[in-house]
């Protein structure tokens, strides 16, 4: 049989409800008590059941984290971010990747609800919003990640993607380039149609310049290789003179079709630039010109927006819903 709390009480000397309270609000406890519980603990190889511990309280300390594609370094970074934040409160994140699949999502969605998690946090598919308003109004709260909840009931952090997609064409233009690629997809995520919109008012303040958009099945380093690929296989009159890809990944792939397998030059014959500034982007073989999240901010904020949320569960409390400005990274790529 395993080791109880009785069996540390005894070995300890103390109660077992101040065992419990070593365990659970050690403030409670004078400290030379707490260092001899700790001692029984590790000599006797004490693990305490947490199961039976959620049951009780009816939640969990573990937060459901779902992201588009942990294969991206923007969302490893927001986990990061939101793990380090998750032990300042004494929480524990689990995570899941939709890959871009609206039923993966849910699937997600539900496991962590039957988990009863302390709250959710999810860079949502798509529009439909319903499950995760069935998870909140069973008390479980709900933060959107990288997408702005404004108009919902949800809190939400995000960054103006439409500034971001702006920033990155008007540097573009400003460098006097015109024909100008937007490369994307799918085009059902919220984030790749604002940085579209972005670049479409961009360019609409510039006579002359114009915009072909691109689409991709995913934001992927191999989908960027195939756009790269076929910009390659043109005419040179029929190419464009930059590429605004909707994350560094596809800007990666697109660089290595032009610049390995071609002999078009960056930036030369064609600037390059990408989104999100992850690490691998001033590593690359022409470092790649970024628009820069802030993955901390989003990722520790998001914490502590599901806490505040859990802390007052009220329906009459209005949802936050920050939304941070992007930073434009000018390298070789484009300068």
């Amino acid at each position: 049989m395993g080791v109880s709390m009785r069996d540390v009480a005894v070995s300890a000397g103390v109660s077992v409800g101040t065992v419990s309270n070593v365990l659970n609000a050690p403030e409670k406890v004078a400290p030379a008590t707490v260092a001899r519980v700790h001692a029984a603990i590790d000599e006797l190889g004490f693990v305490r059941n947490d199961a039976a511990r959620q049951l009780r309280a009816g939640r969990s300390r573990c937060v459901g984290l779902v992201v588009l594609d942990i294969g991206n370094p923007f969302f490893t970074d927001i986990a990061r971010a939101a793990e380090r934040r998750a032990g300042e409160h004494d929480l524990t994140v689990l995570l899941g990747t939709s890959d871009d699949v609206p039923s993966r999502e849910r699937a997600y969605v539900d496991a962590f609800d039957e988990q009863r998690v302390f709250g959710l946090l999810v860079s949502p598919v798509g529009d439909d919003l319903t499950r995760l308003d069935a998870l909140r109004d069973r008390g479980t709260p709900v933060v959107l990640v990288d997408r702005d909840g404004a108009g919902t009931p949800f809190d939400s952090v995000a960054v103006d993607d439409i500034a971001g997609g702006r920033l990155a064409v008007d540097h573009l233009l400003e460098s006097g380039r015109r024909r100008i690629a937007y490369v994307g997809g799918p085009a059902t995520l919220r984030q790749v149609g604002d940085r579209r919109r972005g670049a479409e008012l961009a360019v609409a303040d510039v006579p002359g310049a114009t915009l072909e958009v691109i689409d991709t099945p995913s934001l992927s380093i191999l989908a960027g290789r195939d756009v790269g690929e076929a910009l390659q296989r043109r005419p040179i009159a029929d190419r464009p003179d930059a590429v605004f890809c909707a994350n560094d990944l596809l800007a990666i792939g697109v660089m290595q079709a032009l610049t390995m397998l071609g002999d078009v030059r960056i930036p030369e014959d064609v600037a390059l630039i990408g989104y999100d500034d992850i690490d691998f982007a001033r590593s690359t073989v022409v470092p790649l010109s970024s628009v820069r999240q802030p993955t901390a901010l989003i990722g520790a904020t998001a914490v502590d927006l599901l806490v505040d949320a859990a802390h007052h569960r009220s329906p009459r409390r209005t949802p936050s819903n920050p939304v941070f400005q992007p930073e434009l990274v000018v390298r070789a790529s484009t300068s």
